[in-house]
């Protein structure tokens, strides 16, 4: 299959899916979610792939949603037209083990894309955020409680 906004390899019964809007760091729009969510599933389906590996650029994993997009929104337009679950939520009906594999930003949405799936692997040059905070929104896809299971809670001594 052909995707527009990502690439995609077969290594032995390893699929690897590599983000691929290299202008934009990859920021992840509806048109690179979706080819994301029907890779993963086309993956899920074959039975010579034993796990996915999801992963960007050495600059980017993926800087974010793309902003430039969502700005056009408002509160209704995102909760009638299922912003967030419509495409991004994909991964999570994968069965087989999904690797992010991280290098560089993995900011906003990119962090919890990596946080979606099973488990990560970064570079030593990896960079984690959720800068959303500074648009004055909170991170739409779960980030918040993804990353309390993945990194756990700090009781005072």
């Amino acid at each position: 299959m052909s995707y527009e906004n990502i690439l995609t390899e077969t290594i032995g019964k390893v699929a690897v899916i590599r983000l691929n809007r290299p202008k934009a760091l990859n920021a992840l729009n509806d048109a690179l979610m979706i080819d994301l969510g029907n890779a993963l599933l086309a993956f899920d389906a074959d039975e010579d792939i034993g796990c996915i590996i999801v992963t960007g650029s050495e600059k980017a994993f993926a800087a974010g949603a793309d902003i430039s997009v969502m700005a056009r929104y408002n509160y209704m337009d995102v909760l009638k037209g299922e912003f967030i679950t419509r495409n991004w939520e994909t991964i999570r009906r994968v069965r087989k083990p999904v690797i992010a594999a991280v290098a560089g930003y993995a900011l906003g949405g990119g962090c919890e894309l990596a946080m979606m799936c099973d488990f990560i692997i970064a570079a030593d040059n990896a960079k984690f955020g959720q800068p959303e905070i500074k648009l004055g929104i909170v991170p739409g896809a779960g980030g918040t409680q993804r990353a309390i299971a993945g990194v756990g809670t700090v009781r005072p001594r």
